[in-house]
């Protein structure tokens, strides 16, 4: 276990207990612990405002909400956790037998512990999420339900963290802010962020990074809207979503499939030997498909551990700190880095003496190798850029026909560029 992993782990379990959802005060508190480890640009959008095809909604928010039996007792409290409440509920204040209540009523009956989570964003609705267990020990009799909510015009709130590079292309990384209680999906994906923005500020990146904190979906085309002008800036990116469970990591092809960010974590996961999956881009799931949707086309893929409903506690209440672990935000947060440490150095190069091969022993470069236990390893890493340095290959290109590590491919380029026979 890191000490990163812990320090993330500990920011899931303070988040863990916020009300979140694509607008309101949760976001914001949201981003208020989130800018206490960095320093963050928060946007507000007003509701109604056009963005594409979508119109900012109204803003929701809510003070409490429970379902009290007949004796009076809280059977079902927003203040035990914010699942117990379906999002965007309207208010109410009511008094109702069980009979009619139970249209409002959420379970799983196949997890008759859990609590489910579940939204109604854009249909006015009212509901409570329980444990099917609970509901089945509720007697019929009269109940009061109250949902203390408002819903009226306000505004969208995100943000963005730049971390500057030495060229203003970009590189964007988004996580999503809208779920409540939910560990994995998403707050392992704010936090691996989180602590990804630190240690790439310690260091000078070739490209820009842009951190976007958004809720999904009319986040990031909100994001999208306001920088429709600027969008050609964004050469790679990456989507962070259920990125603390147990399981293996899952990359997710951006909609070009051979974009170079595809390429770059094809190349980190199958090169570290971790056990993985590479899927097919799909116009479902998180807000990849917003990046990639056919008008902007971006090369933006999606990092995850187990995917999208594809663990049991997906969208329960038993997605909750005890199922991510720090050693796994801590191993999503290493591909992060060891990727955009490729990414960062990947360049073409041209030799400047292409008309057979350079005498390197001369220039020194054979001896600067001498107390490398992987000198013949390197000798050929030098002879492979060399012979692919036509301004048509990148180093990526040479890591990949050569099944030479990206790394020693990159520290032979550096040297030869440092000799002068080769420039970018």
């Amino acid at each position: 276990m890191t000490a990163a992993g812990e320090e993330m782990h500990a920011l899931v379990e303070r988040l863990y207990p916020l009300c979140r959802s694509i607008t309101g005060d949760g976001v914001r508190a949201t981003l208020d612990i989130v800018g206490e480890y960095l320093p963050l640009q928060v946007h507000e959008v007003p509701t109604g405002t056009q963005v594409l095809d979508w119109t900012v909604p109204q803003e929701w928010n809510i003070r409490d909400a429970y379902v009290a039996d007949p004796a009076g007792n809280r059977v079902v409290d927003f203040a035990a956790s914010s699942l117990h409440v379906l999002g965007y509920s309207v208010p109410v204040s009511a008094t109702m037998p069980l009979s009619e209540l139970r249209d409002h009523l959420h379970t799983l009956p196949d997890h008759p512990s859990w609590v489910p989570y579940r939204t109604s964003y854009y249909k006015p609705e009212w509901g409570f999420c329980l444990a099917q267990e609970t509901l089945d020990a509720m007697p019929d009799g009269e109940y009061e339900v109250r949902i203390d909510s408002t819903l009226a015009d306000g505004h969208l709130t995100y943000a963005e963290h730049v971390v500057p590079g030495q060229v203003p292309d970009e590189v964007i990384v988004s996580c999503h802010v809208c779920h409540p209680s939910l560990a994995n999906d998403n707050l392992a994906g704010i936090a691996v962020a989180t602590f990804l923005a630190r240690a790439l500020a310690e260091t000078t990146p070739y490209y820009t990074y842009r951190f976007l904190f958004a809720p999904g979906t009319i986040g990031a085309i909100t994001w999208l809207a306001r920088n429709a002008e600027r969008v050609d800036r964004v050469k790679h990116g990456l989507v962070l979503a259920c990125a603390g469970d147990r399981g293996q990591l899952t990359y997710k092809q951006s909609r070009r499939g051979d974009a170079e960010i595809d390429r770059v974590l094809r190349h980190v996961l199958t090169t570290s030997e971790r056990p993985h999956r590479i899927t097919e881009f799909t116009p479902y799931g998180y807000d990849e498909r917003q990046f990639c949707s056919p008008g902007f086309n971006l090369g933006v893929g999606s990092l995850s551990r187990t995917p999208y409903a594809g663990y049991p506690e997906y969208h329960t209440s038993a997605d909750n700190p005890d199922f991510v672990s720090p050693e796994a935000m801590a191993d999503t947060l290493a591909v992060c880095r060891e990727a955009f440490a490729v990414l960062d150095r990947n360049r073409r190069y041209l030799n400047l003496s292409p008309y057979g091969e350079p005498q390197l022993g001369r220039r020194g470069l054979y001896d600067a190798l001498g107390g490398r236990s992987d000198t013949k390893q390197a000798q050929m890493a030098m002879l492979w850029v060399l012979n692919l340095a036509d301004g048509e290959h990148s180093l990526l290109d040479v890591a990949e026909r050569s099944g030479l590590p990206f790394d020693t491919v990159a520290v032979a380029a550096d040297a030869l560029r440092g000799a002068g026979l080769i420039k970018a």
